[in-house]
């Protein structure tokens, strides 16, 4: 990873378990590498048209520099960013890319129904608010 430049994440705002990722994600980047937005966003709807990406609210999708990344894929290129044991799991990468977002997509089917949804998407405290590029919507 290079420490020169942000790399951002792009996630379901109203999905209490990306939301719970998000928060995940915070507490094991100390150097504040990630940046976020929502995918429900102007700011997410706007960066994803500039990668002519397709909006899909299933996957959470991770920007760095000018590669995008989705599904599993982003999920472990995260992980393997972030500090402590988690980073172990970067090691499902040699899993073959459709068995695991095969297993990315039956989350993503059914993550409303097993975390539930949130009305809105979540507002971030003031000690991580920094982190977040949509604020202002």
């Amino acid at each position: 990873m290079k420490d020169n430049h942000d790399i951002l994440v792009l996630f379901d705002g109203v999905c209490n378990m990306c939301n719970s990722f998000v928060q995940f994600v915070i507490k094991r980047d100390p150097k504040g590498v990630f940046k976020f937005a929502s995918l429900q966003s102007n700011t997410g709807s706007s960066i994803l048209n500039h990668h002519e990406y397709r909006k899909d609210l299933h996957s959470i999708v991770l920007i760095d520099g000018d590669t995008l990344y989705t599904e599993s894929t982003a999920i472990l290129h995260i992980v393997s960013h972030l500090s402590g044991p988690v980073r172990i799991l970067s090691l499902f990468k040699m899993v073959p890319k459709p068995l695991r977002d095969r297993l990315y997509q039956f989350g993503a089917k059914y993550r409303y129904l097993l975390f539930g949804k949130q009305t809105s998407c979540m507002i971030p405290t003031k000690e991580i608010k920094s982190r977040f590029i949509d604020l202002n919507e």
